[in-house]
C-alpha cells in the first residue's frame, strides 16, 4: 500500500478545490502524488454538480479517467458533489467506479481504497451531516502566493434553482481561532492573498456568534503581517450592511472589489427564484457601495432564462446592466435541476432563448469593459506577478479575482518573481485584459 500513487482531478468551485487541497494533503503523507493519471494506481475525480453543464463536465472526465483502468489504475474514486447527488444512481450507471465519497467522507478515502484493493468490493460513503465542515491542513493547488479560505459550508437561502443546501447542508460558520488558525498556516507558507469563500460570506458568524462577524474577521486576518491582500466573494446583497462596507473601505489591506451574486434585477423573477433581496434593495446596496468607496469593483452573476422570464423581465435585466456598469460580470442559463422547486414551475424557458439573452447580455457586458479598460489607459496599479510567458509578466490588480477576470500583461526590465507586487503603468487595453509596463517597483 505505501508504494501507491495517486491521481487527483478537482472539478467545479474554489469551495471543492479546498476539499481536493486537503486530500491530496493527508494522502501524500504517506502515499505518492502524480499528475500523470497513466502512472496512477488511485484516481480521484472530484465533482461538480451545481447545474447541468458541470454534472456533463464531471461525468465525462470520470469516464475518461476510467480508460486507465486498462492499464495502471485499480481504483476510481469519485467524491464531492455529484456523489453526494447521485452515488446510488452512479454506481449502477458507471460500474468503472470502484468508491462513491460524498462531501463529508473524506477522512473515509483510505479505508475505502484497501476494502477495493483488498477485499475487491465497490463501496459507497455518501453520509451527510450538517454539523461537519472539512478542515485540515492543505496542499495548494493554487499558485504558492495566493489561496481560497473558507470560512462556512453549506447555505440556508434555499433559492428555487438551487441544490447547495440540499447537497452541502444548512448554513454553517467555521471558528473564527480555527479561520486565523489556518491564516496564519498559510502566510507562513508563502500566501500573500488571501482569499475568502463560502456559499454566503456576508453571513459569516450568525451561527456560531449570534451576529455578522466578517468585518472582525477581515480585521483580525489583516494583522497578519505577510498577507498584504485580502479578497471578499459571494456576498449577498441583501446582508451587506455599513460596518462591511466601512470594513472594505477603510482597511488597507482589503482589496476594494466585491462579488456580489444578485442573479436577477426583476422582483417578478426574483420573487419566484427566491432571493430574499428586491430591486429597490439591490439598487440600494450598489449605490451606498460606489458612495463609500468610490473605487470599488463591483462582480456579479446573472441567469437569464428563468422560468416565466418574458421579455420585459429581460429587458429590466439588460437595462440595469446598461445602467450600473459591472466592471466584471458572469451570466448563466438557468439549468432545470430536479428536485428543485423552479424546476416544476410553469413557462419554462426555451433553451435557444435562453442562448440568444444569454449573448445579448455578454456582448453588452464585452463592450462596457471595452470602455472601462480604455479609459484605465494612463493609471499605475500594484499589481501580483502571476506568471510569465516568456515575453510578458502576467499578473492582477485588485480589480481582478484569480481565474475569473481578466489580467494585466506587462513588461520589467528586471526579473520578478511570481508573488512579486510591483507598480505597472498602464499602456493599452482590450475587451478584457490590460498592457503595461513596470511604473516603478512597490515594497512595503
Amino acid at each position: 500500500m505505501n508504494k501507491l500513487k495517486f491521481g487527483v482531478i478537482s472539478l467545479g468551485c474554489d469551495k471543492n478545490r479546498i476539499d481536493a487541497e486537503i486530500m491530496i494533503n493527508k494522502i501524500s503523507k504517506d502515499y505518492e502524488i502524480t499528475n500523470e493519471p497513466r502512472e496512477a494506481d488511485v484516481i480521484i475525480v472530484n465533482t461538480c454538480s451545481f447545474i447541468e453543464a458541470a454534472k456533463q463536465e464531471s461525468i465525462d472526465t470520470i469516464l475518461e479517467m476510467s480508460k486507465y483502468k486498462e492499464g495502471n489504475c485499480k481504483v476510481l474514486i469519485v467524491t464531492g458533489c455529484l456523489s453526494q447527488r447521485y452515488g446510488k444512481e452512479l454506481q449502477e450507471l458507471l460500474p468503472e467506479v470502484d468508491v462513491m465519497i460524498g462531501v463529508n467522507d473524506y477522512d473515509k478515502l483510505e479505508e475505502a481504497v484497501k476494502r477495493v484493493i483488498e477485499k475487491r468490493e465497490k463501496v459507497y460513503y455518501c453520509n451527510y451531516s450538517d454539523n461537519v465542515i472539512n478542515e485540515g491542513e492543505r496542499t495548494l493547488t493554487t499558485l504558492s502566493h495566493y489561496a481560497y479560505l473558507r470560512i462556512g459550508e453549506g447555505c440556508d437561502n434555499f433559492c428555487t434553482y438551487c441544490v447547495i443546501p440540499r447537497i452541502r447542508g444548512r448554513y454553517r460558520s467555521r471558528s473564527m481561532e480555527n479561520i486565523l488558525k489556518e491564516a496564519k498556516n498559510l502566510a507562513k507558507k508563502g500566501v500573500k492573498e488571501i482569499i475568502l469563500v463560502a456559499q454566503d460570506t456576508t453571513r459569516y458568524g450568525i451561527d456560531l456568534y449570534g451576529k455578522k462577524m466578517l468585518p472582525e474577521l477581515i480585521e483580525n486576518i489583516s494583522k497578519i503581517e505577510e498577507i498584504e491582500w485580502i479578497r471578499v466573494l459571494y456576498c449577498y446583497p441583501e446582508e451587506i450592511e455599513q460596518d462591511f462596507i466601512d470594513t472594505i473601505a477603510s482597511n488597507p489591506k482589503v482589496c476594494k472589489y466585491l462579488d456580489m451574486p444578485i442573479q436577477h434585477i426583476s422582483d417578478d423573477i426574483l420573487k419566484p427564484m427566491g432571493r430574499r433581496g428586491r430591486k429597490e434593495q439591490i439598487l440600494n446596496t450598489i449605490d451606498k457601495l460606489r458612495k463609500s468607496i468610490p473605487n470599488i469593483s463591483l462582480r456579479t452573476s446573472l441567469i437569464v432564462g428563468f422560468p416565466g422570464e418574458n421579455e420585459d423581465n429581460f429587458n429590466e435585466l439588460k437595462e440595469f446592466v446598461k445602467d450600473i456598469k459591472f466592471e466584471n460580470l458572469g451570466v448563466f442559463k438557468y439549468s432545470k435541476e430536479e428536485n428543485t422547486p423552479a424546476a416544476l414551475m410553469e413557462n419554462q424557458v426555451d433553451e435557444d432563448i435562453k442562448e440568444i439573452r444569454q449573448k445579448e447580455l455578454m456582448m453588452l457586458q464585452q463592450n462596457i469593459s471595452n470602455r472601462a479598460n480604455k479609459d484605465k489607459v494612463g493609471k499605475i496599479y500594484n499589481v501580483i506577478v502571476d506568471n510569465f510567458n516568456g515575453e510578458y509578466y502576467i499578473g492582477r490588480n485588485y480589480e481582478m479575482a484569480p481565474e475569473i477576470d481578466g489580467a494585466i500583461y506587462f513588461k520589467c526590465d528586471k526579473i520578478l518573481n511570481i508573488g512579486d507586487i510591483v507598480s505597472v503603468k498602464i499602456e493599452s487595453s482590450s475587451e478584457y485584459d490590460l498592457i503595461g509596463v513596470v511604473y516603478y517597483e512597490f515594497s512595503k
